[in-house]
């Protein structure tokens, strides 16, 4: 650390400021990925200041995903986790993505048309005989695996998506082609649970980890459902953001 004095005249709070100078000195590139920062007796000696400040500042890093801790090890930096508003938003997950500096990559899993699952029925506003269109998807940012997403069509008004590349097409601006398959509206649904086999296998995560499961509806203009979807998000690499007013 360049800089070891913090100001105690000014009314900002010590550990702030020190969180601020641990923050500056990792976006500086001062501390790498992987790197271990001084232990809190040694920032508490350096900017003399009680370990209590000291261990306020790196909790609140750690809360915000800059820092982690290792048991009798230390405490580490490592990549922030990627904060997405898609809790509230209409657009699709290349477009968060690209929002947030990201590259964002997809790799197609599954895709065909088959009878619609009875758990879809509903969703959809389906009949038995109907068809929907089944799509399986591994999707990364960075090319590290996010989220994995199964996602149900009616096929009778999205048939024209088999005609592209899904994994170099994003599905809903492909959807923004036609006024009936717009989507206008999305309803979802967040539920906390643990990874499965599933997860481990597929997003790269120790079974103990947490999964953000989102359940989403979308609907066209006309209040029709048009997608349904199941995505499952790895906990240690995204964090949502909602935003309520009046």
């Amino acid at each position: 650390m360049n800089n070891t004095v913090l100001d105690k005249s000014i009314p900002v709070p010590l550990y702030y400021q020190l969180k601020e100078k641990l923050l500056s000195d990792i976006k500086n590139g001062d501390y790498k990925l992987g790197d271990a920062i001084p232990t809190e007796k040694d920032l508490s000696s350096m900017f003399v200041i009680s370990r209590t400040t000291v261990r306020q500042a790196i909790n609140e890093l750690v809360q915000e995903g800059w820092l982690y801790r290792e048991k009798s090890k230390g405490t580490f930096v490592t990549k922030p986790k990627i904060n997405q508003s898609f809790v509230q938003a209409l657009g699709s997950f290349n477009e968060q993505m690209e929002k947030l500096g990201k590259r964002p990559s997809t790799q197609l899993l599954e895709l065909k048309v088959i009878s619609v699952p009875d758990c879809v029925l509903n969703k959809l506003n389906l009949n038995k005989n109907d068809k929907v269109i089944y799509m399986h998807r591994k999707r990364y940012a960075d090319e590290i695996p996010i989220v994995m997403v199964e996602t149900f069509l009616p096929y009778n008004k999205c048939q024209f998506i088999l005609d592209y590349d899904l994994e170099n097409f994003s599905l809903y601006s492909l959807l923004r082609n036609y006024e009936k398959t717009e989507i206008h509206k999305i309803h979802r649904y967040i539920e906390a649970v643990i990874a499965e086999d599933y997860d481990v296998d597929n997003l790269n995560i120790s079974v103990n980890n947490a999964i953000q499961l989102f359940t989403s509806i979308a609907y066209s203009a006309y209040e029709e459902p048009i997608e349904y979807s199941i995505a499952r998000y790895r906990g240690d690499q995204n964090v949502f953001e909602v935003t309520i007013t009046n």
